[in-house]
């Protein structure tokens, strides 16, 4: 099954800004879903029953405290000439927090020959980018400062991935919640 670790975005309020940054992004760009925001803290890919088994008991092992991220500014991977993805930023601190997070994700799971592919990047994609579209710099660099609002970090998840022709199907698999 194909996996990896996120914190999902909960907070309609922040949901609704993103939708409306959506609409009105007038790209050639298939918006996510705003049931599918999420960090991903850790890509797993493809792992069997068995090794999910073994990384539900590793993360459980995390300890965090609750925290709030900012969530703020847009850019585009692996930059806005070439566009594959358009995503939402966060706030310094909170983005340390979640580097932090994804830290302790990575160490837990390492013993179990689970390694990042590449720096976790605090980031939530908003848009995917199949066709070539050409340069955004000048669209996102309108609304670069734009502010989508506070969420609460209470918990991770190990989410299952299911690709189909209509776009990706996500089931928890497993939650850790946030020391209180």
């Amino acid at each position: 099954m194909r996996t990896f670790v996120a914190i999902e975005i909960s907070n309609d309020d922040v949901k609704k800004l993103i939708k409306d940054f959506q609409n009105n992004l007038k790209i050639n760009a298939k918006p996510v879903n705003l049931e599918q925001l999420h960090f991903t803290l850790q890509f797993l890919g493809e792992i069997s029953e068995g090794q999910a088994q073994k990384v539900i008991e590793s993360l459980r092992k995390i300890e965090f405290s609750e925290f709030t991220i900012n969530l703020q500014g847009i850019g585009a991977f692996p930059k806005p000439k070439f566009p594959r993805v358009v995503w939402v930023g966060t706030d310094e601190k909170g983005g340390k927090n979640l580097i932090e997070l994804a830290k302790k994700v990575e160490t837990v799971l390492k013993p179990l020959g689970l390694v990042l592919d590449k720096p976790f990047k605090p980031h939530i994609t908003i848009f995917r980018i199949k066709k070539k579209i050409g340069d955004i710099t000048e669209d996102l660099n309108k609304q670069r400062i734009i502010d989508f609002g506070m969420q609460k970090i209470s918990s991770i998840k190990l989410k299952k991935s299911e690709l189909t022709s209509e776009g990706p199907i996500y089931s928890d698999l497993e939650e850790v919640i946030a020391v209180k």
